[in-house]
């Protein structure tokens, strides 16, 4: 009785918010201090923060285990990853430089400059797209990783900062907010926050006490349309299904 009265917190978010229901629990390690997570061919990549600590790793879905990880030497911090072709493109937070590796072993392949912090990525098909923890993301050239625009996000007229993890789902750029419970979903066109899905039952339903523990970490699966979610140090990840109405 507990365990279901549980999922039917969990399934019924705040009414003004987007809905989504709990699918699955999968195990997630707990010791990842998670910064960028997608999904691509059956398994999650991830990458994790701390210095010394940063690693990228590609991840099975059902167990959590680590498959195959690179080390980010000190002093870089990881942050926000995304795929491009047979690349994985990774940033650093201060350091003002992003790598990139071969998206299979994960050898070296390059690496580039950007101005500012480095927090999220995605990629829409055509661009990456980048969050630098301001109200602003970034459009970027995936092949010279040059810039090519900006947009300010914003809800009801005002600039929403503190964006962190993203994921590309359906048109839209979803973003974690940093110390946040909500992830904003964003119209890329106009850095409009079409709506929000609140996530603060998949905290607590992740048992994290720790303030660092935020949720951060979003993966859509578009073939299957699934969405996974999880946080700093959670031991847990979760598969919901969010109706966005579109």
């Amino acid at each position: 009785m507990v365990f279901a009265a549980l999922l039917a917190l969990i399934a019924v978010p705040a009414a003004a918010d987007t809905p989504w229901t709990l699918v699955k629990t999968y195990p997630h390690d707990a010791s990842a201090f998670t910064e960028g997570l997608f999904y691509l061919d059956g398994v999650l990549y991830e990458s994790t923060g701390l210095e010394g600590q940063s690693e990228i790793r590609k991840v099975a879905l059902k167990t959590g285990k680590v498959i195959q990880r690179r080390v980010i030497d000190p002093p870089y911090f990881g942050e926000g990853i995304v795929n491009w072709k047979d690349r994985l493109v990774s940033l650093t937070w201060r350091h003002r430089k992003g790598f990139v590796f071969n998206l299979h072993d994960f050898s070296p392949v390059a690496d580039f400059r950007y101005e500012g912090e480095g927090w999220g990525m995605t990629q829409d098909g055509r661009s990456l797209i980048m969050s630098d923890g301001s109200a602003q993301l970034r459009f970027i050239d995936p092949d010279s990783l040059r810039e090519q625009r900006r947009i300010t996000v914003t809800w009801n007229g005002r600039a929403v900062d503190r964006l962190n993890e993203l994921e590309y789902v359906k048109g839209e750029v979803w973003a974690n907010i940093w110390y946040d419970s909500r992830i904003a979903r964003i119209d890329p066109a106009t850095g409009a926050v079409k709506d929000w899905i609140e996530i603060a039952p998949l905290r607590k339903a992740a048992g994290v006490n720790d303030s660092e523990a935020v949720a951060n970490g979003i993966a859509y699966d578009a073939a299957k349309d699934r969405v996974f979610i999880t946080g700093k140090n959670w031991p847990k990840l979760f598969e919901i299904s969010v109706r966005t109405g579109n």
